[in-house]
């Protein structure tokens, strides 16, 4: 398991190695300068080359690249153009916020899926499964962004439950923080957990048709038996990389989930910083959501070998 483990380690750095250098050089080619973006397009060229100099960007791609990949395993990912202050102290606070709002909506799809999940494969065909898979339906068919509309609309408005807009910092008060950060969870999270239960229903219904576990059941065991004990085991599988791959999705979907709430997260700053040209902030976003999604895949490939030695084996 070790080895597995170091192995999933060099081809993650490899992966942000890769990433890191694609993204640079993108943001090095593509039109629009940001010392023109700064200075407005009546600034003399005197001016526009001085700020060029200053930041940097006459210096060849190369050296601006390893400068730059340099300093992000120190936490330092350049300064923003636009607010001339370290892109680390500027975004710090922003992924919290995104993180907090990610895996909170993670908690809630696993904390659904899996039980509603095995109860409608152990009871298919039932009332109980055919009133699910309703619903299942309806919330697969929702966006999240028309979702946090609802739940706006219902819990801001109708029931008062949160003032929709006021939204409050974790560093000022972070139970009320946590509390506003609910519904924007769950925006995210009914979609997905919608698709996680069907996920999770089929592949029980078809680990159970397998010979191995007619094999178990005709040896006494009951079906409930034969779902925790065996079923599960193989069927929850898909479901965890599943899981995995939501996390990449939800970053995405919150940067629209903000704009629905009000929350002053890494989407509010991406867009600004992409309308200004101000590059090192919006590399830094790219590098981190890339970073979570690689880190999130390995873990995930990690909990299936620990789960399932037979995947370490064929790596």
């Amino acid at each position: 398991m070790g080895r597995y483990i170091v192995k999933k380690f060099i081809s993650l750095v490899l992966t942000l190695l890769a990433v890191s250098f694609v993204v640079f050089f993108l943001f090095s080619v593509i039109p629009g300068d940001p010392a023109v973006s700064k200075l407005g397009t009546h600034a003399t060229p005197e001016k526009v080359e001085a700020l060029r100099e200053e930041l940097g960007l006459n210096q060849p791609f190369m050296v601006r690249y390893y400068k730059w990949i340099s300093g992000i395993p120190k936490g330092d990912f350049g300064t923003s153009y636009a607010y001339s202050m370290p892109v680390s102290k500027l975004l710090g606070g922003k992924l919290i916020i995104n993180g907090t709002m990610s895996v909170l909506a993670i908690l809630i799809v696993i904390g659904i899926s899996i039980p509603v999940g095995v109860y409608t494969a152990k009871h298919t065909g039932g009332p109980a499964d055919r009133v699910i898979t309703v619903i299942n339906q309806i919330f697969m068919a929702f966006p999240p962004f028309l979702l946090g509309l609802l739940l706006t609309f219902i819990f801001g408005l109708v029931l008062k439950l949160f003032s929709p807009g006021a939204y409050v910092g974790y560093d000022v008060n972070f139970g009320r923080f946590l509390g506003y950060m609910i519904c924007p969870a769950i925006a995210l999270a009914l979609p997905k957990t919608a698709m996680c239960i069907k996920l999770l229903r089929t592949n029980i219904l078809e680990e159970a048709k397998k010979d191995y576990a007619k094999t178990v059941y005709s040896k006494g065991n009951n079906t409930t038996g034969l779902l925790y004990k065996y079923v599960l085991k193989n069927a929850i599988m898909p479901t965890i990389t599943f899981v995995g791959m939501l996390f990449a999705d939800m970053i995405a979907s919150g940067i629209v989930i903000e704009q629905t709430f009000g929350i002053p997260g890494l989407g509010r700053s991406l867009l600004s910083a992409i309308s200004v040209r101000d590059y090192p902030v919006v590399e830094a976003i790219v590098m981190l959501i890339a970073f979570l999604i690689v880190v999130v895949s390995a873990i995930t490939d990690i909990v299936h070998a620990a789960i399932d030695p037979r995947v370490r084996e064929n790596s």
